[in-house]
């Protein structure tokens, strides 16, 4: 995903996936709104626990994700229009 940053014309000093995740992480947690394994996977994240990790899959919490993307979609359009989102640099 960093490779594909790049070639967009990113350098990795103004963005990263991880900082991309890092963000969404925040805002869908103090939103307060999703549970937060549902964020987890959303996000991709590896669980901790090997033997929990097993058992779970990309199907874990989907009706709450389908809510939580158009949720952020919603969110970053919201930000767009009061001036939050700050445009980076191509």
């Amino acid at each position: 995903m960093n490779a594909a940053l790049r070639r967009l014309g990113y350098d990795k000093t103004e963005i990263t996936v991880h900082g991309l995740r890092s963000t969404a992480s925040v805002l869908l947690n103090e939103s307060g709104k999703w549970h937060a394994d549902a964020i987890e996977r959303q996000l991709a994240h590896q669980e901790a626990n090997e033997i929990r990790g097993a058992y779970t899959h990309a199907a874990e919490f989907w009706q709450e994700r389908v809510r939580m993307m158009r949720w952020w979609a919603d969110e970053l359009d919201r930000m767009k229009e009061l001036g939050r989102v700050v445009k980076i640099r191509a």
